[in-house]
């Protein structure tokens, strides 16, 4: 297979270089962005809408599981979709990759607006929204590996690495606002139009920001590790199957190393609509704009958590934020049964800091511990394999866990049981904060 974007290996300027340096990392920062405004508005909505249009002839508790089932779906799809995009960001570039990457999650988003409800056409409706969030699984399955690299492989300075491949994070809290932000907008709408109709805007926005998100990426070139890579002839031909018999044990504690960040996350920005309205018994409105508040903090601490790394390490600093994360889930739903509405917003708000002192840091552990011509696939597969065994179940089981028990408290001790799991993958982990790194630009 042709591989894109090879041309240019002539070494650039200092002034040049960190010029690439600035425009890759403001195309991941955004096109990551983009990617996570489309997956988070899934679920946004799921928790909101999904139970009553589509599985409207179920109990409230069984109706959102079902709902939470369909999201769980784009977590089983995209380990699916880092073993095909990082497969081909190892062959033809990180580039190519991550454009492909956009259009199949931009494309997938703004068709979630047309499907038609259980009223219309039944069952169906919950099918094609399955395969619809399957798609957007693959789509931002190989997202996350690409954006990483096309910023830490532009980065001459090992001292900063942490804190350049922090911003693709940054993304994160960028598309959590921007989704909720839109929810929140046309929800403002009269009666019951937001539910009949005004939940499908936001998402056939999608294809404006995929626009401006291809657009941007366009413009940049392919990192200067990949074009070195091609040059040497170093180039895998099957690079997963590789990542998988040469590194096998830097992928499994990747995946085990992500259980404190991702499941008390999507508990924190998921489950929380659902627990919120339904136990709570707190406004919709209110919990919107708790989230969005919090995603504006994360635009703080999430660069800051990285740069942090880059002084005191990366171990170290991940597993304070995991420490922290086992704690931090008894004192919030502590706050949250008190009842008070000030406490209540300012435990949502809180609640991502802890996950951010993990996530700032993440992409340069996580992709520090791969060889440079296996990295996309290594890392994609490990980062993504968590979504399986964290991100995806972690709604459902908090749902199942307050229906069987009507006690938060234990959802608290499973985030504890995470951050434990989490606590012992990093200890097991090669920090390579400040050292050279296999296949780096030189």
């Amino acid at each position: 297979m042709a591989v894109a974007d090879t041309t240019v290996i002539t070494p650039l300027s200092d002034a040049d270089h960190s010029r690439q340096l600035r425009r890759a990392v403001v195309a991941s920062t955004i096109g990551t962005a983009i990617e996570w405004y489309d997956f988070f508005l899934y679920s946004v909505v799921t928790g909101l809408v999904f139970a009553k249009l589509f599985f409207p002839n179920d109990d409230p508790l069984t109706g959102t599981l079902n709902a939470f089932g369909v999201y769980f779906v784009g977590f089983l799809a995209r380990p699916v979709g880092a073993a095909i995009f990082g497969h081909y960001g190892d062959r033809i570039g990180r580039k190519s990759t991550l454009i492909i990457t956009l259009l199949l999650m931009g494309i997938a988003t703004f068709l979630v607006a047309l499907v038609p409800t259980y009223e219309q056409i039944g069952i169906w409706g919950a099918i094609l929204l399955t395969a619809l969030r399957f798609i957007q699984g693959v789509g931002v399955g190989g997202e996350w590996g690409g954006s990483v690299l096309m910023s830490m492989e532009w980065c001459k300075t090992h001292g900063s690495r942490g804190f350049i491949a922090s911003w693709p994070q940054f993304g994160v809290p960028c598309g959590l606002f921007l989704a909720n932000l839109a929810v929140l907008a046309f929800s403002q709408m009269s009666g019951d139009q937001f539910l009949t109709w005004g939940w499908r805007i936001p998402f056939f926005l999608s294809l404006i920001l995929v626009g401006v998100g291809l657009w941007i990426r366009l413009g940049i070139m392919e990192t200067p590790v990949f074009s070195k890579l091609v040059a040497e002839r170093k180039i895998e031909k099957t690079p997963i199957l590789e990542v998988i018999k040469r590194q096998p044990k830097e992928i499994i504690l990747s995946a085990f190393a992500r259980m404190a960040e991702q499941a008390p996350f999507y508990i924190f920005t998921a489950f929380i609509f659902a627990y919120g309205v339904g136990a709570l018994k707190v406004s919709r409105d209110f919990l919107l704009v708790a989230v969005l508040c919090a995603a504006v903090l994360s635009f703080i601490t999430i660069p800051l958590s990285g740069h942090i790394s880059d002084l005191i390490g990366r171990k170290r600093m991940y597993m304070i934020g995991a420490a922290v994360t086992g704690i931090f889930g008894f004192v919030y739903f502590g706050m949250l049964n008190t009842g008070s509405l000030v406490v209540i917003f300012f435990a949502i708000v809180l609640s991502l800091i802890p996950h951010d002192m993990m996530y700032g840091p993440q992409a340069a552990l996580i992709a520090e511990s791969f060889t440079g011509r296996l990295r996309y696939s290594g890392s994609s597969l490990g980062y993504q394999l968590a979504s399986i065994i964290a991100g995806g179940p972690a709604p459902l089981i908090a749902t199942w866990l307050y229906g069987e028990f009507k006690n938060p408290y234990v959802i608290a001790l499973y985030i504890a049981v995470c951050a434990v799991i989490t606590l012992i993958a990093v200890a097991m982990m090669t920090d390579y904060t400040g050292k050279d790194i296999e296949g780096e630009y030189e």
